[in-house]
C-alpha cells in the first residue's frame, strides 16, 4: 500500500490502462473486461482489475495534470511492479490537419514544467514514449482499421481552451510540428524512463484551437470506444 493506493500487490496487473477520469475507468471495466474486481477507491480513484480475452489488465485513473499522473504512475511502476502503462485520454488539436475525433498516438511529449527538475534534477522538456509499446498499438490499430495520427504532443499545465489569446498560447511553444495538446503524458513518459518501464499515450481529439466544433455524446462515445479497443487489443500482441 502507498499513501494513494490501497491495493494489494497481487491485485494490480503488470499492464495498466490509465484514463484520467475514474468514471471512465469504471466504464471500461464494465463494458470491456470480464471477472472484474474493484482494487482501489482511495480518493475515489476507482481502479479495476479484470481480464480482456484472457489477458489480465488493470484500469487505473490518473486524475488531471502532471502532478497527479506523476504520483500514480510512479507508485504503480515503483511499488506494484507494473511493466507497461498506456494512457488513454482526450486531447485538443494543436495542428490544423488534426480534427475532432481523430485518434492520436504520441511519439514524444513536450512540456514547460519543473517536474523533471524537482523530481531528480533533470533538464529535459521532450520525452519519448516506448517504441515497443507504440509498435504494439500501431499493429492493433491496423488490425482494427483505426487510422492513427502519430506525432509529438504538448503536455500543458493550462487547459488550452481557457486561454484568452490562443495565438499567444501557441507561440509559447517551440516551432515544431506538434499535433495535439493534453495535460498528463509528459509525466508518464518521464517517470517510465526514470524507472526503466514502458509507457505510451493514446488520445482522442475532442476540441480544437482551429474551430469551434461541438461533439455529440454519441460521437464522443464511439470515438473513445475505438481508442479503448485499440489499446486493449495491443495488449494481446
Amino acid at each position: 500500500m502507498t499513501p494513494h493506493i490501497e491495493s494489494k500487490k497481487e491485485e494490480i496487473a503488470p499492464i495498466v490502462l490509465m484514463p484520467g477520469d475514474p468514471l471512465r475507468a469504471k466504464y471500461i471495466a464494465e463494458n470491456f473486461l470480464e471477472n472484474v474486481t474493484l482494487v482501489n477507491h482511495v480518493r475515489n480513484m476507482f481502479a479495476y482489475t479484470g481480464t480482456y480475452k484472457g489477458k489480465k489488465v488493470t484500469v487505473f485513473p490518473s486524475g488531471m495534470g502532471i502532478p497527479s499522473m506523476g504520483i500514480y504512475s510512479y507508485e504503480l511502476f515503483k511499488f506494484y511492479d507494473v511493466k507497461k502503462i498506456i494512457r488513454i485520454g482526450t486531447c485538443g488539436s494543436f495542428h490544423e490537419d488534426i480534427k475532432c475525433l481523430d485518434v492520436v498516438l504520441a511519439e514524444k511529449a513536450y512540456s514547460k514544467t519543473y517536474f523533471d527538475k524537482l523530481l531528480d534534477d533533470g533538464n529535459d522538456n521532450l520525452v519519448e514514449a516506448s517504441a515497443d509499446l507504440n509498435r504494439m498499438i500501431m499493429n492493433s490499430a491496423k488490425k482494427n482499421n483505426i487510422d492513427l495520427k502519430i506525432g509529438e504532443i504538448i503536455t500543458s499545465d493550462v487547459f488550452d481552451l481557457y486561454c484568452d489569446d490562443k495565438e499567444k498560447y501557441r507561440s509559447n511553444y517551440p516551432k515544431r510540428d506538434f499535433i495535439a495538446v493534453e495535460m498528463e503524458a509528459y509525466a508518464l513518459f518521464y517517470v517510465a524512463r526514470k524507472l526503466k518501464k514502458d509507457a505510451a499515450c493514446l488520445l482522442t481529439v475532442v476540441d480544437s484551437l482551429f474551430d469551434n466544433q461541438n461533439l455529440t455524446i454519441e460521437q464522443r462515445e464511439k470515438s473513445l470506444n475505438d481508442m479503448i479497443k485499440v489499446a486493449l487489443e495491443s495488449l494481446l500482441d
